[in-house]
């Protein structure tokens, strides 16, 4: 859903939090709700930019936006993830196999549902073989323990969402450092490394032209409150702005 503000997400987040009845998978943490929390300074948390890896393979509007959020931050400090490019290969496997497995029935009983594209990433997925699955599986263990060290010195790490603003409706391909790339694989490899270990995001839009970009505002595991408040102080500095579709 399209989120008018900060505090939008803050409200949603919020009704969406405590256990869902009959989901023995989910947590049994007590609800804590963040949007009461959205105005309070931000002075006194720690800030880091992602470098390294989330330096790397961005357009020119990417470099910018995060650039524009860290600035008005007062990012001085960059930290860097181990083993990122693995990570992201790692979070492909996992995400295309359980993608799979999830569709497995559907895609024997109605393959033409699905686009064509979509149908032939979920059937290679289907094809990969286990032990690469349980070594991709092994590694996430290893890299989320070791993201998880970097935020007993920070509180938050700033990194592009994606290398570029939204493709054009159709395009198939961008060049990225010099490669031709499919998009659809390749929009989220800022965001795959991320995602996969379960560490909460903020995607804070930053109205570039001719269309806006998103920064992830990332944070510990159950600290979306903290994410939530650098948000809202990027909003309140006008750095945060998002975009209202047209009929908004």
């Amino acid at each position: 859903p399209f989120a008018r503000s900060v505090a939008d997400m803050a409200l949603a987040y919020d009704s969406m939090q405590g256990p869902d009845a009959g989901d023995a998978a989910c947590s049994r943490r007590d609800v804590e709700p963040v949007g009461s929390l959205l105005a309070q300074d931000i002075g006194d948390l720690r800030i880091a930019r992602a470098g390294g890896y989330f330096e790397a393979n961005l357009f020119d509007e990417a470099r910018e936006a995060v650039s524009r959020v860290c600035q008005a931050l007062g990012v001085t400090r960059t930290v860097e993830l181990p083993e990122v490019a693995r990570a992201r290969a790692a979070a492909y496997v996992i995400s295309t196999t359980e993608g799979a497995s999830l569709h497995l029935d559907r895609l024997r009983q109605r393959p033409s549902d699905f686009d064509p594209a979509v149908r032939d990433r979920l059937l290679a997925g289907a094809m990969i073989p286990a032990p690469l699955i349980d070594r991709a599986q092994k590694f996430r263990r290893w890299y989320r323990a070791r993201v998880l060290e970097l935020f007993n010195d920070v509180d938050i790490i700033i990194a592009p969402a994606t290398p570029c603003i939204a493709p054009e409706l159709g395009q198939q391909t961008f060049v990225l450092d010099g490669v031709e790339l499919p998009v659809r694989a390749h929009v989220g490899i800022h965001t795959q490394p991320i995602s996969f270990i379960g560490l909460p995001v903020v995607a804070a839009p930053v109205a570039l032209q001719p269309m806006p970009i998103g920064v992830q505002i990332i944070a510990a595991p159950w600290r979306e409150d903290l994410a939530l408040r650098v948000a809202a102080a990027l909003e309140r500095a006008g750095v945060a702005v998002a975009p209202r579709p047209k009929g908004f």
